[in-house]
């Protein structure tokens, strides 16, 4: 006989006791209901998993939006000044987050940047700068990101000598697309790195310049039958051909993970598709604490985990450093 059961057997002789009873039990699970919502909404449990697992989705709503949904569901339970505690709780882990001291070695970094509604005075797209790394045991996480206007390649470079700052001393091969600059920036930063430019965003560029029809077969044969027809397509590519088949000078064990950014690519639709329910975020803040706490559940998601090749190979990865 659980709980319930007994006090409803207790209560049986009194009306006014099954009343008050129902009425315990009825508000009960209605908070139960609650919390279970707020665990959704959030991403997390409130209390439970609030120090270990970090997918938290109020920052870029607010206080009274969340307070105010709970209450057309269920009823008031949260406040604003609750839901907004909760939100504080966040902020030092995110700032220690960005201070931390990082790994002085990961085999490779993929950098890309992806971009999230904010509003300033005005509502404007803006640019989060995003680096993943995985080091030579296999292990991967969210190195560092920062948020900026538009992409350019002087963040970029802040970005990197941030990595270097705070204790990333050696990288044998970076992945990115093909921003301007790019290179010669990691050659400042990591002058000892080696580059591969993303395949994928190069067939990317190649299919949005030649013919619908012509693309299949320029796939498979393009220098020697089409170089006349796309002699620009053509010119654009031998300038970065050495930037393209760099990963074949790796174990063949981790060349489908090292040939293209798909790796923080992935990361950046995992912010976009939480980050869609919010139409924009409200201050540049709201977007710094959402990003960092996607970049901690992911890496606490896939703490010591060996990403898909590097354990059959760790030793010669090894062997590249220093």
């Amino acid at each position: 006989m659980n709980d319930f059961t007994k006090n409803m057997a207790q209560a049986l002789f009194n009306q006014d006791k099954i009343n008050d009873l129902l009425r315990k039990e009825l508000q009960q699970a209605v908070n139960d209901l609650l919390e279970a919502e707020l665990t959704a909404f959030l991403g997390y449990n409130s209390y439970a998993r609030c120090k270990r697992r970090l997918e938290y989705r109020q920052f870029g709503v607010t206080t009274r939006e969340i307070a105010d949904l709970i209450e057309k569901m269920y009823g008031s339970h949260y406040s604003p000044a609750q839901v907004s505690n909760i939100s504080k709780q966040m902020i030092p882990k995110v700032e220690a987050y960005h201070k931390r001291k990082l790994s002085d070695k990961f085999f490779c970094v993929y950098l890309d940047a992806t971009y999230v509604p904010l509003r300033r005075e005005t509502f404007e797209r803006e640019a989060v700068y995003i680096a993943i790394g995985i080091k030579p045991n296999g292990h991967k996480e969210v190195i560092d990101y920062c948020i900026a206007p538009n992409e350019n390649i002087e963040v970029w470079t802040e970005l990197l000598q941030s990595m270097k700052s705070h204790g990333l001393e050696q990288v044998e091969l970076f992945l990115s697309d093909g921003v301007v600059g790019m290179k010669q920036a990691l050659v400042e930063a990591y002058p000892k790195a080696h580059f591969q430019r993303c395949l994928v965003h190069v067939m990317r560029n190649i299919c949005a310049k030649v013919r619908v029809d012509d693309r299949e077969a320029v796939m498979n044969d393009f220098y020697a039958k089409w170089g006349k027809l796309y002699s620009h397509v053509v010119r654009n590519l031998k300038a970065i051909e050495a930037d393209m088949l760099v990963f074949y000078n790796y174990p063949k064990q981790i060349r489908p993970s090292i040939y293209s950014t798909n790796m923080v690519e992935s990361f950046n639709n995992i912010v976009k598709r939480k980050a869609k329910p919010k139409a924009e975020f409200p201050t540049e803040q709201s977007l710094d604490i959402f990003i960092g706490i996607q970049a901690l559940s992911y890496n606490d998601r896939y703490f010591n985990r060996i990403h898909k090749g590097f354990g059959q190979v760790q030793d010669t990865l090894e062997s590249y450093f220093d």
